[in-house]
């Protein structure tokens, strides 16, 4: 008779199967509960039982228990990019902190090969009353590096974080930002083979947003693997190679990022119409949750005004918003901002237009209406894109968005090396005195 004991909840740095792997997770469930009081009885409990030898019965919930993460594998490899996408509660954030070891999993193992470095709730850890110098051989120590690597390596964080006039000030008088970005240069300054990202990369303005994944990159490059988790589907779509949706604690899907990006749309959008190529329709929003103007409806329409689903380099089109508004408004203005999927940095904008600042500002009536872009033709070159897609008032006021609107455009015409669509013709002509 062959006894099989259950797998037990652990976070090993052990040899790997094969010589890229750097973190396989392997049917990882975690579990909270609701309850505080009950949780503290249920931790002393767990305490009493793993000293007196007992089963804990992990695997299974108590009064009000529930499951954050649910039989969740998958596998990193050196150089690997790969996004984490789902929901609010979907259990992204608790995934990272198992693997970071921060908390452990109730039933499964993660193993990790290499140096981690977490940036989750950058400057978390850093002591308010010490100063920034102080902070960073506090939190470098700590991510293991030692005082001579430290040194050696100071004055770059110092730079990247780009705090050199308040190095010497407690990080209490730090803002937000600043304390971020120390967090963020801490990290990487450490030479790490893993990086756990949770959306830290929104911080500070988009110059040095810029510069965080252009350092992304280069680590990239030099083999280091990393996981990141961003509500922003564009910054998955441009950083990442490889992507994981969860939902509800489970894995729903582990694919190419495309394909998971679309699925993780689709299920966002679930009450909406059924999905047509370039159209987007969505559900109707409660009036306690609209600002006075919602976007129904994002889709293009041809040169007769017919709805359609071909999007043409070179072709006669419009781009439509439908909405949907409580009461008049003046002042009204869309604002468009295409990104081209997979065309590097997320901070890279292919086209900004914007309603106000060409000066075409609507009267708006109650009820439906449809907003629209008028282009005499098409200039993106063939691929995929995403576009975000803003009703404001006054440059100011943002009634509603859809911050990722996906489209793609084809092309009959030939653009090789071309980037974008230049309408021509070609002539010859001949001077009535060619030898003058």
């Amino acid at each position: 008779m062959v006894l099989h004991a259950r797998r037990q909840p652990t976070h090993l740095e052990d040899s790997l199967e094969s010589d890229d792997l750097v973190i396989s997770v392997e049917d990882v469930s975690k579990k909270f509960c609701r309850n505080l009081k009950r949780s503290l009885f249920y931790g002393m409990r767990d305490i009493l039982a793993d000293f007196a030898g007992g089963r804990r019965h992990s695997d299974q919930l108590r009064l009000q228990e529930f499951w954050a993460l649910q039989s969740i594998s998958f596998q990193l490899h050196r150089g690997e990019a790969v996004g984490l996408v789902g929901t609010n509660g979907a259990g992204k954030s608790t995934l990272l902190r198992i693997i970071s070891g921060l908390i452990k999993p109730d039933v499964g193992q993660v193993r990790v090969r290499g140096r981690l470095a977490p940036l989750i709730a950058l400057g978390a850890g850093f002591n308010p009353i010490l100063t920034g110098r102080e902070n960073i051989f506090a939190n470098m120590s700590i991510l293991g590096l030692s005082t001579r690597q430290i040194q050696q390596r100071f004055q770059d964080v110092v730079a990247f974080a780009e705090i050199e006039d308040a190095i010497d000030a407690p990080v209490q008088t730090y803002s937000s930002g600043m304390t971020a970005r120390l967090g963020f240069a801490c990290a990487i300054h450490t030479e790490p083979d893993i990086l756990l990202i949770d959306e830290v990369l929104a911080v500070g303005d988009a110059r040095f947003r810029a510069k965080c994944y252009r350092r992304l990159y280069d680590l990239r490059q030099k083999g280091v693997a990393f996981i990141l988790v961003n509500h922003n589907p564009q910054a998955i779509l441009n950083v990442c190679n490889r992507a994981i949706y969860l939902a509800g604690g489970r894995l729903i899907i582990s694919n190419d990022v495309e394909s998971v990006v679309a699925r993780y749309e689709k299920d966002l959008f679930q009450n909406a119409a059924e999905a047509i190529p370039n159209q987007l329709a969505l559900p109707p929003k409660p009036q306690a949750e609209s600002s006075g103007i919602d976007i129904c409806a994002l889709f293009f329409r041809d040169e007769w005004g017919d709805i359609t689903e071909k999007v043409l380099t070179g072709n006669s089109l419009s781009f439509c918003v439908s909405c949907y508004a409580r009461e008049p408004h003046s002042g009204i203005a869309l604002h468009l901002k295409i990104r081209r999927v997979g065309g590097g940095d997320s901070s890279d904008i292919v086209l900004y237009l914007s309603g106000d600042n060409d000066g075409h500002l609507f009267q708006t009536p109650a009820g439906k209406f449809e907003l629209s872009m008028q282009m005499p033709y098409l200039g993106l070159e063939s691929g995929s894109y995403t576009m975000s897609v803003k009703v404001k008032k006054d440059s100011l006021f943002v009634f509603d968005v859809v911050q990722t609107f996906r489209f793609k455009v084809r092309t009959d015409r030939n653009m090789i090396r071309c980037r974008f669509y230049q309408p021509r013709t070609w002539s010859l002509s001949i001077p009535d005195n060619p030898d003058e």
